[in-house]
């Protein structure tokens, strides 16, 4: 069945429960042995067949007991409660991992890591990420209040900017690791605290990440 031919642009900010650094970028186990992690989106241009994606955000929440390779996640989505009801459905299909070519895409990955899909949530999603600082925030109204910045130097207290290029990765190619903090309510339970964190760039498509 032909899929339906999707693409968005924008920023990326994601925060997850490993040490600074994040090993399961370099293929290795999570710090703890185990994942939880949320990632928001600002979709700068986008579209999902003919509908128009521009200017909104959507994120996830999820949970493995394990790496997320073992599978057995628990995953949320949460769209921008300005998008209408086609943008609702198109942004859910896109965080679902549907409509997207196996193996290509983080989401579409993710999607057959995940045993239990909570309720896609509608919110008003208040994000805002610099690159040029390494910071950024995103609140959620009763959900989640989550902030980045540059990783800190344990003596002098001074910014360590750090950047990491992945040529064939399937979330980002390019994205500076920050230090991130969230907390959360609801059944994700999200407790981070100088944890890791990524701010990137991003061009998605149904065929994966635009290089």
């Amino acid at each position: 069945m032909k899929l339906v031919e999707w693409s968005m642009q924008g920023l990326e900010f994601g925060n997850c429960n490993c040490a600074v650094g994040c090993p399961c970028q370099f293929n290795a186990l999570p710090t703890l042995g185990h994942c939880r992690a949320h990632t928001f989106v600002q979709i700068d241009k986008g579209r999902f067949g003919d509908v128009i994606l521009d200017g909104l955000r959507w994120g996830i929440m999820g949970l493995w007991p394990g790496p997320i390779h073992l599978g057995n996640g628990t995953f949320q989505a949460i769209v921008d409660e300005r998008a209408d009801a086609k943008q609702r459905a198109a942004l859910e299909a896109v965080a679902h991992g549907k409509e997207t070519e196996p193996g290509k895409l983080i989401w579409q990955v993710f999607s057959a890591m995940v045993t239990k899909v909570l309720p896609t949530l509608y919110k008003p999603i208040d994000l805002a990420i610099d690159l040029n600082t390494g910071s950024a925030k995103v609140v959620v109204p009763g959900l989640i209040d989550s902030s980045a910045s540059p990783i800190s130097n344990p003596v002098t207290g001074a910014a360590h900017r750090a950047r990491v290029t992945l040529p064939t990765g399937f979330e980002f190619t390019d994205a500076e690791f920050v230090s991130g903090k969230a907390k959360t309510t609801g059944p994700i339970d999200l407790q981070f605290d100088n944890t890791h964190a990524h701010l990137a760039k991003i061009h998605w498509s149904t065929h994966g990440v635009v290089r």
